[in-house]
């Protein structure tokens, strides 16, 4: 059986489902009688979402009809469904889904603090869509960011790669790293296009950099994976990091990036910062 034909009767299921357990009275209506189930009836659903009796039947029956996103909307109010429910509606009806905007996340709890705690004395942080740091442990810290993190505003990557004097950007070959990120930036953009927050940022960054500015005018596109990265340190010199990029449940266009020694020698200079940070906190 094709995917289209397996999603059909699972639509169709879980719209009955649905259906069911939304009253007459939580939506306003009178009950009515001679009602075989608490629940509403299709007509009442069709109604209250603005859409035919006929269309809905059918929708609910699994035969294959076209749904647009306003439509599915409609009926998602009228049966209450949660942000999850509704996710999932889209992915049945195989209309596509987009989260609402600024959804994206500020902060992260404890247990992915604890999580990135965890994996020292290997760098992590969390970024989320537009390169903020939400949070970081301490070999993030040491390699990556020496200077106390910002009390305000969240710390920016993409900020400070861009403005800084080339021959203090901790990242090398800077002509091929950073495009890869702007276009993975510009992946994460599309959804969020015409966003106050994300069009300033743009704005500003594009100000500040002629070098953003001439990349993200490009155009390119890619999603985050893994990377082998060259690092310079004032300390301990060249240091070469795979990056692995992990998504977090319950937070939305944010992952936690891992950096991992790439070869005996980047392991050995992680080690030795680490040793000294210890020894002089």
């Amino acid at each position: 059986m094709g995917t289209t034909q397996r999603r059909r009767p699972e639509l169709a299921a879980f719209l009955r489902s649905r259906r069911a357990r939304v009253t007459p009275h939580d939506v306003g209506m009178p009950p009515g009688f001679r009602r075989r189930t608490p629940g509403l009836r299709r007509e009442e659903v069709a109604q209250l979402s603005g859409v035919g009796v006929t269309w809905y039947t059918w929708l609910e029956q699994g035969r294959p009809i076209n749904a647009s996103a306003q439509v599915l909307d409609a009926v998602a109010r009228t049966l209450r469904l949660d942000a999850p429910e509704r996710e999932h509606l889209y992915h049945l009806a195989e209309v596509p889904y987009a989260h609402p905007p600024e959804v994206i996340a500020r902060s992260v709890g404890p247990e992915i603090q604890g999580i990135l705690d965890a994996l020292e004395p290997r760098p992590a942080v969390v970024y989320n869509s537009r390169y903020d740091i939400l949070a970081t442990n301490s070999p993030y810290r040491t390699v990556f960011w020496p200077e106390p993190l910002p009390s305000g505003p969240m710390p920016n990557v993409l900020w400070k790669l861009f403005t800084v004097p080339e021959e203090e950007c901790p990242l090398l070959y800077r002509e091929r790293e950073l495009p890869v990120m702007v276009a993975t930036l510009r992946s994460a953009y599309g959804v969020h296009t015409g966003e106050p927050v994300w069009e300033e940022f743009i704005r500003g960054l594009s100000a500040s950099s002629p070098l953003f500015a001439r990349l993200w005018k490009s155009g390119d596109v890619a999603e985050p994976g893994r990377r082998v990265k060259t690092f310079r340190h004032e300390e301990v010199g060249e240091m070469r990091m795979t990056s692995v990029s992990l998504s977090v449940n319950g937070m939305p266009e944010c992952r936690i990036v891992v950096y991992t020694p790439a070869d005996e020698e980047t392991r050995l200079r992680a080690e030795v910062l680490t040793a000294t940070k210890k020894s002089h906190p």
